[in-house]
Protein backbone atom coordinates (compact mmCIF):
# COMPACT_ATOMS: atom_id res chain seq x y z
CA UNK A 1 0.00 0.00 0.00
CA UNK A 2 1.21 3.52 -0.81
CA UNK A 3 2.24 5.31 2.40
CA UNK A 4 0.53 9.17 1.84
CA UNK A 5 1.81 12.20 3.25
CA UNK A 6 -0.94 11.55 6.34
CA UNK A 7 0.80 8.41 7.23
CA UNK A 8 4.01 9.91 7.19
CA UNK A 9 2.66 12.56 9.72
CA UNK A 10 1.10 10.72 12.32
CA UNK A 11 4.66 8.55 12.15
CA UNK A 12 6.52 11.32 12.42
CA UNK A 13 4.14 12.67 15.41
CA UNK A 14 3.99 9.34 16.97
CA UNK A 15 8.00 9.00 16.70
CA UNK A 16 8.03 12.44 18.75
CA UNK A 17 5.14 11.74 21.23
CA UNK A 18 3.27 14.69 19.86
CA UNK A 19 -0.35 15.40 20.18
CA UNK A 20 -2.14 17.83 17.25
CA UNK A 21 -2.20 20.00 20.07
CA UNK A 22 1.42 20.04 20.42
CA UNK A 23 1.50 21.36 17.03
CA UNK A 24 -0.87 23.75 17.04
CA UNK A 25 0.58 25.68 20.72
CA UNK A 26 4.22 25.09 18.92
CA UNK A 27 2.91 26.96 15.70
CA UNK A 28 1.45 29.62 17.57
CA UNK A 29 4.67 30.35 19.93
CA UNK A 30 6.36 30.74 16.33
CA UNK A 31 3.53 33.32 15.11
CA UNK A 32 2.29 30.74 12.24
CA UNK A 33 -1.52 30.57 11.70
CA UNK A 34 -2.41 26.47 12.21
CA UNK A 35 -5.81 26.51 13.06
CA UNK A 36 -7.17 23.13 15.00
CA UNK A 37 -9.60 22.14 11.54
CA UNK A 38 -6.47 22.61 9.46
CA UNK A 39 -4.45 20.01 11.35
CA UNK A 40 -6.79 17.70 11.83
CA UNK A 41 -7.52 17.68 8.12
CA UNK A 42 -3.63 17.03 7.95
CA UNK A 43 -3.66 13.99 9.77
CA UNK A 44 -6.83 12.44 8.52
CA UNK A 45 -5.44 12.79 4.74
CA UNK A 46 -7.78 15.83 3.61
CA UNK A 47 -5.45 17.94 2.08
CA UNK A 48 -1.42 18.65 2.68
CA UNK A 49 -0.24 22.03 4.00
CA UNK A 50 1.33 25.05 2.16
CA UNK A 51 4.88 25.20 1.93
CA UNK A 52 5.51 27.34 5.38
CA UNK A 53 3.78 24.94 7.20
CA UNK A 54 5.02 21.80 6.11
CA UNK A 55 8.81 23.43 6.08
CA UNK A 56 7.35 24.11 10.15
CA UNK A 57 6.09 20.74 10.28
CA UNK A 58 9.03 19.12 9.30
CA UNK A 59 11.21 21.41 11.24
CA UNK A 60 9.15 20.38 14.80
CA UNK A 61 9.35 16.66 14.42
CA UNK A 62 12.48 16.47 13.29
CA UNK A 63 11.81 15.07 10.00
CA UNK A 64 12.86 15.63 6.31
CA UNK A 65 10.65 17.78 4.52
CA UNK A 66 11.01 15.92 1.30
CA UNK A 67 10.11 13.14 2.78
CA UNK A 68 7.58 14.43 4.68
CA UNK A 69 5.69 15.96 1.88
CA UNK A 70 6.23 12.83 -0.66
CA UNK A 71 8.25 10.78 0.47
CA UNK A 72 11.38 11.65 -1.03
CA UNK A 73 14.72 10.56 0.20
CA UNK A 74 15.16 7.43 2.28
CA UNK A 75 15.84 9.56 5.58
CA UNK A 76 13.21 10.52 7.87
CA UNK A 77 15.72 12.26 10.54
CA UNK A 78 17.20 15.80 9.71
CA UNK A 79 20.04 14.86 12.24
CA UNK A 80 20.99 11.68 10.74
CA UNK A 81 19.53 10.38 7.20
CA UNK A 82 18.14 6.32 7.96
CA UNK A 83 20.72 4.31 8.19
CA UNK A 84 20.77 0.43 7.30
CA UNK A 85 23.02 -1.67 8.98
CA UNK A 86 25.37 1.66 9.87
CA UNK A 87 25.30 2.30 5.83
CA UNK A 88 24.75 6.11 5.12
CA UNK A 89 22.29 5.76 1.78
CA UNK A 90 23.30 9.27 0.85
CA UNK A 91 26.17 8.29 -0.53
CA UNK A 92 27.34 9.79 -4.02
CA UNK A 93 30.16 9.18 -5.96
CA UNK A 94 33.93 9.33 -3.92
CA UNK A 95 32.00 7.84 -0.86
CA UNK A 96 31.29 11.89 -0.33
CA UNK A 97 27.81 12.31 1.50
CA UNK A 98 25.19 14.14 -0.52
CA UNK A 99 24.27 17.99 0.82
CA UNK A 100 20.82 18.83 1.32
CA UNK A 101 19.89 22.52 0.76
CA UNK A 102 16.79 24.15 2.28
CA UNK A 103 14.66 27.21 1.36
CA UNK A 104 16.03 30.51 3.65
CA UNK A 105 14.33 30.44 6.77
CA UNK A 106 13.76 34.35 6.10
CA UNK A 107 10.81 32.38 3.83
CA UNK A 108 9.02 30.42 6.54
CA UNK A 109 6.36 32.95 7.03
CA UNK A 110 6.00 34.14 3.17
CA UNK A 111 2.97 33.87 1.05
CA UNK A 112 1.97 34.25 -1.81
CA UNK A 113 -1.30 32.25 -2.91
CA UNK A 114 -2.38 33.55 -5.71
CA UNK A 115 0.00 31.75 -7.02
CA UNK A 116 -0.01 28.99 -4.35
CA UNK A 117 -1.22 25.52 -3.53
CA UNK A 118 -4.68 26.01 -5.42
CA UNK A 119 -2.48 27.18 -8.95
CA UNK A 120 -0.10 24.34 -8.54
CA UNK A 121 -2.75 21.93 -8.19
CA UNK A 122 -4.29 23.38 -11.05
CA UNK A 123 -0.99 23.22 -13.35
CA UNK A 124 -0.91 19.68 -12.33
CA UNK A 125 -4.67 19.12 -13.98
CA UNK A 126 -3.68 21.13 -17.12
CA UNK A 127 -0.85 19.04 -17.41
CA UNK A 128 -3.12 16.16 -17.73
CA UNK A 129 -5.06 17.50 -20.35
CA UNK A 130 -8.10 19.45 -18.31
CA UNK A 131 -9.14 22.69 -19.27
CA UNK A 132 -9.25 25.11 -16.40
CA UNK A 133 -11.14 28.45 -16.43
CA UNK A 134 -8.69 30.97 -14.54
CA UNK A 135 -10.70 33.41 -12.81
CA UNK A 136 -7.40 33.80 -10.22
CA UNK A 137 -5.21 36.91 -11.70
CA UNK A 138 -5.79 40.11 -12.84
CA UNK A 139 -3.78 39.31 -16.03
CA UNK A 140 -5.93 41.17 -18.87
CA UNK A 141 -4.41 39.40 -22.01
CA UNK A 142 -5.47 36.44 -22.18
CA UNK A 143 -9.06 37.45 -22.15
CA UNK A 144 -8.87 39.54 -25.11
CA UNK A 145 -7.83 43.18 -23.90
CA UNK A 146 -5.23 44.90 -26.43
CA UNK A 147 -2.60 47.33 -26.08
CA UNK A 148 -3.34 50.28 -27.69
CA UNK A 149 -1.74 50.28 -31.05
CA UNK A 150 0.08 53.23 -30.68
CA UNK A 151 1.64 51.87 -27.74
CA UNK A 152 3.29 48.89 -30.09
CA UNK A 153 4.04 51.13 -32.61
CA UNK A 154 6.14 53.46 -30.45
CA UNK A 155 7.88 50.83 -28.92
CA UNK A 156 8.83 49.00 -31.91
CA UNK A 157 10.24 52.72 -33.23
CA UNK A 158 12.25 52.74 -30.63
CA UNK A 159 13.72 49.44 -29.62
CA UNK A 160 17.13 50.03 -31.09
CA UNK A 161 17.53 52.91 -28.84
CA UNK A 162 16.67 50.62 -25.83
CA UNK A 163 19.82 48.47 -26.13
CA UNK A 164 21.43 49.66 -23.13
CA UNK A 165 20.96 50.48 -19.26
CA UNK A 166 18.93 53.52 -18.56
CA UNK A 167 19.76 55.67 -15.23
CA UNK A 168 18.52 54.08 -12.27
CA UNK A 169 15.68 55.89 -11.86
CA UNK A 170 14.50 55.20 -15.45
CA UNK A 171 14.23 57.26 -18.85
CA UNK A 172 14.08 61.04 -19.14
CA UNK A 173 10.87 60.82 -20.69
CA UNK A 174 9.43 58.50 -18.99
CA UNK A 175 9.81 60.05 -15.50
CA UNK A 176 8.59 63.74 -17.27
CA UNK A 177 5.45 61.91 -18.56
CA UNK A 178 5.25 60.64 -15.00
CA UNK A 179 6.17 63.93 -13.54
CA UNK A 180 3.38 65.88 -15.21
CA UNK A 181 0.90 62.62 -14.23
CA UNK A 182 1.91 63.67 -10.66
CA UNK A 183 0.83 67.11 -11.14
CA UNK A 184 -2.49 66.47 -12.62
CA UNK A 185 -3.08 63.64 -9.39
CA UNK A 186 -2.29 67.17 -7.14
CA UNK A 187 1.00 65.23 -5.59
CA UNK A 188 3.10 67.54 -3.84
CA UNK A 189 6.80 68.43 -4.13
CA UNK A 190 7.43 66.27 -6.72
CA UNK A 191 10.86 66.30 -9.02
CA UNK A 192 12.45 64.35 -11.59
CA UNK A 193 14.69 62.77 -9.15
CA UNK A 194 11.66 61.88 -6.76
CA UNK A 195 10.30 59.33 -9.47
CA UNK A 196 11.51 55.65 -10.16
CA UNK A 197 10.20 53.26 -12.54
CA UNK A 198 10.22 49.54 -11.68
CA UNK A 199 9.76 46.23 -13.11
CA UNK A 200 6.00 46.54 -12.40
CA UNK A 201 4.79 47.97 -8.93
CA UNK A 202 5.68 44.66 -7.56
CA UNK A 203 9.86 44.96 -7.42
CA UNK A 204 9.02 48.86 -6.44
CA UNK A 205 7.38 47.64 -3.49
CA UNK A 206 9.96 44.78 -2.10
CA UNK A 207 12.62 47.75 -3.00
CA UNK A 208 10.47 50.04 -0.41
CA UNK A 209 10.43 47.01 2.31
CA UNK A 210 13.80 45.88 2.44
CA UNK A 211 15.17 49.46 2.08
CA UNK A 212 13.18 50.98 5.17
CA UNK A 213 12.34 47.47 7.52
CA UNK A 214 14.85 46.15 10.47
CA UNK A 215 13.95 43.32 12.25
CA UNK A 216 10.77 43.60 14.24
CA UNK A 217 9.68 46.92 13.07
CA UNK A 218 5.60 47.26 12.24
CA UNK A 219 4.01 48.22 9.19
CA UNK A 220 0.34 48.53 8.62
CA UNK A 221 -1.24 46.46 6.15
CA UNK A 222 -5.07 46.44 5.21
CA UNK A 223 -6.68 43.14 6.04
CA UNK A 224 -8.11 41.81 2.96
CA UNK A 225 -4.46 43.05 1.13
CA UNK A 226 -2.73 42.52 -1.96
CA UNK A 227 -0.43 39.54 -0.32
CA UNK A 228 2.74 40.71 -1.82
CA UNK A 229 3.16 43.57 0.44
CA UNK A 230 2.92 41.13 3.53
CA UNK A 231 5.07 39.13 2.08
CA UNK A 232 7.48 41.65 1.05
CA UNK A 233 7.11 43.04 4.62
CA UNK A 234 8.24 39.67 6.27
CA UNK A 235 10.74 38.95 3.89
CA UNK A 236 12.60 42.45 4.85
CA UNK A 237 12.54 41.21 8.51
CA UNK A 238 9.29 43.52 9.56
CA UNK A 239 6.46 42.65 11.09
CA UNK A 240 3.43 43.49 9.21
CA UNK A 241 0.09 44.34 11.43
CA UNK A 242 -3.29 43.74 9.56
CA UNK A 243 -5.98 46.41 10.01
CA UNK A 244 -9.60 45.71 9.07
CA UNK A 245 -11.36 46.94 6.07
CA UNK A 246 -15.47 46.53 6.86
CA UNK A 247 -17.41 44.80 4.68
CA UNK A 248 -20.82 46.44 6.29
CA UNK A 249 -18.26 49.87 4.93
CA UNK A 250 -17.99 48.94 1.52
CA UNK A 251 -14.76 47.78 2.76
CA UNK A 252 -13.46 51.32 3.71
CA UNK A 253 -10.58 50.81 6.32
CA UNK A 254 -12.02 50.83 10.18
CA UNK A 255 -10.21 53.30 11.80
CA UNK A 256 -10.35 52.92 15.24
CA UNK A 257 -8.71 49.27 14.32
CA UNK A 258 -6.10 50.83 12.73
CA UNK A 259 -5.59 53.29 15.43
CA UNK A 260 -5.28 51.00 18.27
CA UNK A 261 -2.71 48.64 16.20
CA UNK A 262 0.00 51.63 15.65
CA UNK A 263 3.25 51.11 18.58
CA UNK A 264 6.36 52.46 19.07
CA UNK A 265 7.67 50.28 16.05
CA UNK A 266 5.07 51.31 13.76
CA UNK A 267 7.09 53.27 10.51
CA UNK A 268 4.31 53.22 8.22
CA UNK A 269 0.51 52.60 7.02
CA UNK A 270 -0.28 50.98 3.59
CA UNK A 271 -3.32 51.80 1.79
CA UNK A 272 -4.23 49.98 -1.52
CA UNK A 273 -6.81 52.06 -3.27
CA UNK A 274 -8.26 51.27 -5.59
CA UNK A 275 -8.40 48.35 -3.61
CA UNK A 276 -7.51 44.60 -4.75
CA UNK A 277 -9.14 42.57 -3.84
CA UNK A 278 -12.62 44.35 -2.91
CA UNK A 279 -12.40 46.63 -5.78
CA UNK A 280 -13.18 49.42 -3.02
CA UNK A 281 -12.39 53.36 -3.71
CA UNK A 282 -11.76 55.33 -0.80
CA UNK A 283 -13.70 58.77 -0.74
CA UNK A 284 -11.72 62.00 0.20
CA UNK A 285 -13.23 61.54 3.56
CA UNK A 286 -11.67 58.13 4.41
CA UNK A 287 -8.47 59.46 3.03
CA UNK A 288 -8.08 62.63 5.17
CA UNK A 289 -9.11 60.08 8.21
CA UNK A 290 -6.06 57.96 7.60
CA UNK A 291 -3.51 60.52 6.51
CA UNK A 292 -4.51 62.20 10.31
CA UNK A 293 -3.74 59.04 12.03
CA UNK A 294 -0.34 58.70 10.03
CA UNK A 295 0.11 62.63 11.02
CA UNK A 296 -0.40 61.93 15.11
CA UNK A 297 1.91 59.72 14.79
CA UNK A 298 4.24 60.28 11.79
CA UNK A 299 4.16 57.26 9.70
CA UNK A 300 5.24 56.90 6.14
CA UNK A 301 2.00 56.33 3.54
CA UNK A 302 2.74 53.98 0.85
CA UNK A 303 -0.03 54.03 -1.25
CA UNK A 304 -0.57 51.90 -4.13
CA UNK A 305 -2.76 52.97 -7.15
CA UNK A 306 -1.84 50.66 -9.46
CA UNK A 307 -5.98 50.70 -10.59
CA UNK A 308 -6.09 54.34 -10.45
CA UNK A 309 -7.67 54.47 -14.15
CA UNK A 310 -10.16 51.65 -13.67
CA UNK A 311 -12.77 53.82 -11.66
CA UNK A 312 -16.52 53.44 -12.93
CA UNK A 313 -19.67 55.18 -11.74
CA UNK A 314 -18.14 58.34 -12.32
CA UNK A 315 -16.44 58.37 -9.52
CA UNK A 316 -13.01 60.16 -9.22
CA UNK A 317 -10.10 58.72 -7.64
CA UNK A 318 -7.79 60.87 -5.32
CA UNK A 319 -4.21 60.30 -4.36
CA UNK A 320 -3.88 60.48 -1.02
CA UNK A 321 -0.29 62.47 -1.53
CA UNK A 322 -2.13 64.78 -2.60
CA UNK A 323 -4.02 65.53 0.82
CA UNK A 324 -0.75 65.06 3.08
CA UNK A 325 1.76 67.50 1.61
CA UNK A 326 3.80 67.53 5.55
CA UNK A 327 4.45 63.99 5.63
CA UNK A 328 6.78 61.89 3.21
CA UNK A 329 4.40 59.60 0.84
CA UNK A 330 5.22 57.10 -1.87
CA UNK A 331 2.67 56.56 -4.26
CA UNK A 332 2.65 53.55 -6.65
CA UNK A 333 1.21 52.97 -10.01
CA UNK A 334 1.93 52.28 -13.66
CA UNK A 335 0.59 50.55 -16.93
CA UNK A 336 0.01 47.05 -16.45
CA UNK A 337 -3.36 47.07 -16.28
CA UNK A 338 -5.15 50.37 -17.61
CA UNK A 339 -2.94 49.66 -20.88
CA UNK A 340 -3.35 45.87 -21.00
CA UNK A 341 0.42 45.41 -20.96
CA UNK A 342 1.14 43.43 -17.58
CA UNK A 343 4.00 41.23 -19.44
CA UNK A 344 5.86 44.39 -20.35
CA UNK A 345 6.54 45.18 -16.71
CA UNK A 346 6.39 48.98 -16.35
CA UNK A 347 5.21 50.70 -12.81
CA UNK A 348 6.85 53.53 -11.13
CA UNK A 349 6.97 55.30 -7.28
CA UNK A 350 6.66 58.87 -6.51
CA UNK A 351 8.38 60.53 -3.81
CA UNK A 352 6.42 63.39 -2.02
CA UNK A 353 5.57 65.26 0.27
CA UNK A 354 8.29 66.14 3.38
CA UNK A 355 11.41 64.56 1.75
CA UNK A 356 13.10 65.72 5.02
CA UNK A 357 11.63 63.17 7.29
CA UNK A 358 12.92 60.45 5.24
CA UNK A 359 16.60 61.75 3.83
CA UNK A 360 18.23 58.61 5.03
CA UNK A 361 15.39 56.25 3.64
CA UNK A 362 15.82 58.25 0.44
CA UNK A 363 19.58 57.28 0.37
CA UNK A 364 18.48 53.25 1.12
CA UNK A 365 15.86 53.78 -2.05
CA UNK A 366 18.80 54.98 -4.31
CA UNK A 367 20.98 52.45 -3.25
CA UNK A 368 18.97 49.24 -3.80
CA UNK A 369 17.67 51.02 -6.94
CA UNK A 370 21.56 51.50 -8.38
CA UNK A 371 22.06 47.80 -7.30
CA UNK A 372 19.05 46.38 -9.95
CA UNK A 373 20.56 49.18 -12.85
CA UNK A 374 17.74 49.57 -13.89
CA UNK A 375 14.19 48.35 -15.12
CA UNK A 376 13.02 47.28 -18.50
CA UNK A 377 14.18 49.93 -20.86
CA UNK A 378 11.90 49.27 -24.23
CA UNK A 379 9.04 49.39 -21.68
CA UNK A 380 10.05 52.70 -20.02
CA UNK A 381 9.97 53.87 -23.95
CA UNK A 382 6.25 53.86 -24.19
CA UNK A 383 5.36 55.35 -20.64
CA UNK A 384 5.22 58.64 -22.45
CA UNK A 385 2.71 57.96 -25.20
CA UNK A 386 0.64 55.73 -22.81
CA UNK A 387 0.20 58.54 -20.57
CA UNK A 388 -0.34 61.13 -23.07
CA UNK A 389 -3.60 61.21 -25.68
CA UNK A 390 -6.23 59.43 -26.22
CA UNK A 391 -6.89 57.28 -22.84
CA UNK A 392 -8.52 53.36 -24.38
CA UNK A 393 -9.12 52.35 -20.72
CA UNK A 394 -11.96 54.94 -20.32
CA UNK A 395 -14.19 52.84 -22.86
CA UNK A 396 -13.93 50.17 -20.79
CA UNK A 397 -15.40 51.77 -17.80
CA UNK A 398 -18.63 53.44 -18.81
CA UNK A 399 -22.51 51.85 -19.32
CA UNK A 400 -21.82 49.50 -22.60
CA UNK A 401 -17.98 48.93 -21.71
CA UNK A 402 -16.84 45.50 -21.35
CA UNK A 403 -15.30 46.16 -17.26
CA UNK A 404 -18.43 47.57 -16.48
CA UNK A 405 -20.77 45.06 -17.98
CA UNK A 406 -18.80 42.57 -16.91
CA UNK A 407 -18.60 43.76 -13.51
CA UNK A 408 -22.97 44.37 -13.66
CA UNK A 409 -22.65 40.54 -14.33
CA UNK A 410 -21.00 38.85 -11.99
CA UNK A 411 -22.27 41.20 -9.25
CA UNK A 412 -25.82 39.75 -10.13
CA UNK A 413 -24.89 36.18 -11.04
CA UNK A 414 -23.24 36.06 -7.52
CA UNK A 415 -26.04 37.71 -4.99
CA UNK A 416 -28.41 35.71 -7.14
CA UNK A 417 -26.75 32.50 -5.65
CA UNK A 418 -28.09 31.37 -2.09
CA UNK A 419 -25.48 31.72 0.64
CA UNK A 420 -23.59 34.64 -1.56
CA UNK A 421 -23.26 37.86 -0.70
CA UNK A 422 -21.09 40.31 -2.05
CA UNK A 423 -20.41 44.40 -2.07
CA UNK A 424 -20.84 45.93 -5.37
CA UNK A 425 -16.93 46.93 -6.70
CA UNK A 426 -16.66 50.71 -7.89
CA UNK A 427 -13.21 50.14 -9.41
CA UNK A 428 -10.63 47.16 -10.90
CA UNK A 429 -11.60 44.53 -12.16
CA UNK A 430 -12.30 42.08 -8.96
CA UNK A 431 -15.06 41.00 -6.79
CA UNK A 432 -14.64 39.79 -3.23
CA UNK A 433 -18.16 37.83 -2.16
CA UNK A 434 -19.03 36.30 1.01
CA UNK A 435 -19.87 32.44 2.07
CA UNK A 436 -22.42 31.64 4.44
CA UNK A 437 -20.03 29.62 6.25
CA UNK A 438 -22.55 27.89 8.26
CA UNK A 439 -24.69 27.03 5.01
CA UNK A 440 -22.11 24.87 3.92
CA UNK A 441 -20.04 24.05 6.82
CA UNK A 442 -16.94 25.50 5.71
CA UNK A 443 -14.06 25.67 8.04
CA UNK A 444 -11.00 25.64 5.62
CA UNK A 445 -11.28 28.25 2.56
CA UNK A 446 -8.63 26.87 0.69
CA UNK A 447 -10.24 23.48 0.89
CA UNK A 448 -13.33 24.95 -0.55
CA UNK A 449 -10.67 26.17 -3.71
CA UNK A 450 -9.46 22.73 -4.23
CA UNK A 451 -13.24 20.74 -4.14
CA UNK A 452 -14.38 23.89 -6.47
CA UNK A 453 -11.09 23.28 -9.06
CA UNK A 454 -11.23 19.55 -8.84
CA UNK A 455 -14.95 19.54 -9.61
CA UNK A 456 -16.37 22.29 -12.13
CA UNK A 457 -12.33 23.11 -13.40
CA UNK A 458 -12.72 26.72 -12.28
CA UNK A 459 -9.34 28.09 -10.54
CA UNK A 460 -9.97 31.25 -8.02
CA UNK A 461 -8.24 32.62 -5.01
CA UNK A 462 -9.85 31.89 -1.32
CA UNK A 463 -10.04 34.65 0.99
CA UNK A 464 -6.89 33.37 3.42
CA UNK A 465 -4.56 34.03 0.14
CA UNK A 466 -5.32 37.98 0.72
CA UNK A 467 -4.36 37.50 4.54
CA UNK A 468 -8.50 37.70 5.21
CA UNK A 469 -8.33 35.58 8.96
CA UNK A 470 -11.96 33.67 8.32
CA UNK A 471 -12.66 31.21 5.84
CA UNK A 472 -15.70 33.29 4.31
CA UNK A 473 -14.52 34.79 1.50
CA UNK A 474 -13.10 34.20 -2.31
CA UNK A 475 -12.03 36.46 -4.93
CA UNK A 476 -13.02 36.47 -8.90
CA UNK A 477 -11.30 38.31 -11.29
CA UNK A 478 -13.77 39.51 -14.25
CA UNK A 479 -11.72 39.97 -16.78
CA UNK A 480 -13.67 37.46 -19.68
CA UNK A 481 -16.47 38.16 -21.61
CA UNK A 482 -19.94 37.62 -20.50
CA UNK A 483 -20.43 34.37 -22.43
CA UNK A 484 -17.47 33.13 -20.51
CA UNK A 485 -18.35 34.86 -17.17
CA UNK A 486 -21.99 33.24 -17.59
CA UNK A 487 -20.92 29.58 -18.07
CA UNK A 488 -18.41 29.81 -14.55
CA UNK A 489 -21.35 31.41 -12.71
CA UNK A 490 -23.99 28.30 -14.11
CA UNK A 491 -21.13 26.20 -12.70
CA UNK A 492 -20.55 27.87 -9.17
CA UNK A 493 -24.08 28.02 -8.95
CA UNK A 494 -24.35 24.31 -9.27
CA UNK A 495 -21.47 23.86 -7.11
CA UNK A 496 -23.16 26.17 -4.39
CA UNK A 497 -25.91 23.98 -4.52
CA UNK A 498 -24.87 20.51 -3.14
CA UNK A 499 -21.41 21.70 -1.44
CA UNK A 500 -20.98 20.99 2.04
CA UNK A 501 -17.69 20.67 3.25
CA UNK A 502 -16.85 17.73 5.79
Amino acid sequence: MNETFADRLRSAMARQDKKQVDLIRAAAEQGLKLGKSHMSQYVSGKTIPRAGILHFLAQTLDVDEDWLKDGKNTGTSRSCRREDNGTDNDHISGGITMRYFKKSSKLNNVLYDVRGPVVDEATKMEEDGTQILKLNIGNPAPFGFRTPDEVIYDMRRQLTECEGYSSANGLFSARKAIMQYAQLKKIPNVTMDDIYTGNGVSELINLCMSALLDDGDEILIPSPDYPLWTACATLAGGKPVHYICDEQADWYPDMEDMKKKITDRTKAIVIINPNNPTGALYPKEVLQQIVDIARQHQLIIFSDEIYDRLVMDGEEHISIASLAPDLFCVTFSGLSKSHMIAGFRIGWMILSGNKRMATDYIEGLKMLSNMRLCSNVPAQSIVQTALGGNQSVKSYIVPGGRIYEQREFIYNALTDIPGISCVKPKAAFYIFPKIDVKKFNITNDEQFALDLLREKKILLIHGGGFNWHQPDHFRIVYLPRIEVLKEAMDKIKDFFSYYKQA
